[in-house]
């Protein structure tokens, strides 16, 4: 018993003497992103996968909403060449373009977030005759570690939806390492 209450008690002393909240509207954040993409192709037995990168830019409405742009380009298969055999659906590379709403718990300085964007997608190269653009959705999740005031890392994923296209891409995943830099306070 007496255990229990020493346990509990270093918990709450513990939760009680965390460093200051900072949650922060208007706040700026412009970030840059290392990316790998895992993309599925209908009747295609393995999955496109690559790397690219990602830039996005946030702005605080509120304490817990974000309001975020993001662009991203990811070459998904880069020996994805014309062949008479090869369907015409398998692209070399994605690029993204999305605005979108999040909902942040930026109370301590592990910030976890929850996102969802909409925007365009532009499959280009390998066997496809012309690149195609398709509208789409996305959805993600995340989590950034406040270095100081002015800088953050982090990592997210994304499950992208291309939406006039999903029975030839019903999937399209991004797993990023996020570097911040952030301003206005």
């Amino acid at each position: 018993m007496l255990r229990a209450a020493v346990t509990a008690g270093v918990f709450a002393c513990a939760l009680l003497a965390a460093p200051e909240a900072r949650a922060i509207e208007r706040q700026h954040h412009l970030g840059l992103a290392p990316a790998l993409g895992v993309l599925k192709i209908d009747g295609k037995s393995t999955t496109s996968t690559g790397i690219g990168g990602a830039l996005h830019y946030t702005y605080g409405l509120s304490d817990q909403w974000n309001l975020s742009v993001q662009a991203s380009s990811v070459v998904v298969a880069a020996d994805q060449k014309q062949d008479g055999d090869k369907p015409r659906n398998r692209p070399m590379g994605v690029d993204h373009g999305a605005i979108g709403i999040g909902y942040v718990i930026d109370i301590l300085r592990w910030v976890p977030y929850v996102d969802v964007h909409g925007g365009v997608y532009r499959l280009w190269g390998g066997t496809l005759d012309e690149a195609k653009f398709l509208p789409g959705l996305s959805a993600g999740v995340g989590i950034d570690y406040q270095l100081n005031r002015r800088f953050a890392i982090g990592a997210a994923g994304r499950q992208h939806f291309m939406v006039s296209k999903m029975d030839t891409y019903p999937s399209y995943t991004t797993v990023l390492l996020r570097f911040e830099y952030m301003w206005g306070y």
